[in-house]
């Protein structure tokens, strides 16, 4: 069943810096590796008329479901697929769909404002929902799943480690006292422990305590690292020689993976940075979209 999220506006970040960087020309091939709301997808199909083709990707089918109707209503239907899948998997993926290797790809590693505010999937900490934080609505992995069955070490280590959390150790230990009355089940349950486990002026207020974990449990349920590691390892099997890469990253651990593996391929040889530092949006944009306050954007060409 598809939630009627879609309602809701999302705002692509950085959307003219990434576009102006990857530069789609008239009748070039690209891949959205993250679909989501279709910002940049729009942009690129403009940009390729009047035959340009475009791949878009999302681990998300509602995602999927509400583009497929939105581009069979426009005079661009002819030149898209869009595709359910782990961007991870793109090589196949293409193969399968008979998609030539592209000119340029573009990958938004956050996730939507329609996932975070209307989804129903635990997403936020700011509303009481299933705590679930599954990208794919099928996934087996839940975020309640992870909070009721790893040992307290194993939950400290996950916290700490996608985090950076300094009361992780206290957080895991007060999530297993709690589920041993009776399972967590809820993001306000989950909350609720995280609250009392960390002092009360709690980073002076400049984040909601549960922000980090939250954060280590969507990246664990999802395996953002690990798809994101294969997906720079593929690239080149994704993007012709010549063509561009842009990758926008919302947090540290993601932002260092893209800067390391494109440094990487440039040492070798491979990989031309357009880049030198990573572009970060300006104070309008932040002004007029608070989400984007993190992201980082470092574009390359192969």
């Amino acid at each position: 069943m598809e939630i009627g999220y879609w309602k809701l506006v999302h705002v692509p970040v950085l959307l003219h810096e990434a576009i102006t960087l990857l530069d789609p020309k008239p009748n070039e091939c690209f891949v959205d590796a993250t679909l989501g709301a279709g910002g940049y997808a729009k942009e690129i199909l403009a940009r390729t008329a009047p035959q340009g083709k475009l791949f878009a990707v999302d681990l998300d089918e509602n995602a999927v479901a509400h583009f497929e109707r939105y581009i069979t209503a426009t005079e661009w239907a002819p030149r898209v697929i869009v595709q359910q899948g782990n961007f991870a998997d793109l090589p196949e993926l293409m193969g399968q769909n008979h998609f030539p290797r592209a000119d340029g790809l573009i990958a938004d590693l956050g996730f939507s404002s329609d996932q975070i505010e209307a989804s129903g999937r635990g997403f936020t900490f700011l509303k009481d929902e299933p705590l679930l934080m599954a990208y794919d609505i099928h996934s087996s992995c839940t975020a309640a799943a992870i909070v009721n069955g790893y040992t307290e070490k194993e939950l400290g280590e996950l916290i700490q480690r996608y985090s950076n959390e300094r009361y992780a150790a206290r957080i895991a230990k007060n999530i297993v006292v709690r589920r041993k009355a009776r399972k967590i089940i809820t993001t306000k349950e989950l909350v609720d422990i995280i609250i009392r486990s960390v002092p009360e002026r709690y980073e002076r207020g400049r984040i909601h305590p549960a922000t980090r974990t939250f954060l280590a449990l969507r990246i664990a349920v999802n395996n953002e690292l690990e798809n994101l590691t294969r997906l720079l390892a593929r690239l080149e099997a994704i993007v012709k020689p010549g063509g561009r890469v842009a990758i926008i990253s919302f947090q540290s651990l993601e932002d260092k993976l893209v800067k390391d593996a494109f440094r990487q391929k440039q040492k070798e040889g491979r990989f031309v940075a357009m880049t030198k530092k990573p572009l970060i949006p300006g104070e309008e944009e932040i002004r007029n979209n608070s989400r984007a306050r993190s992201a980082k954007l470092r574009v390359a060409r192969i």
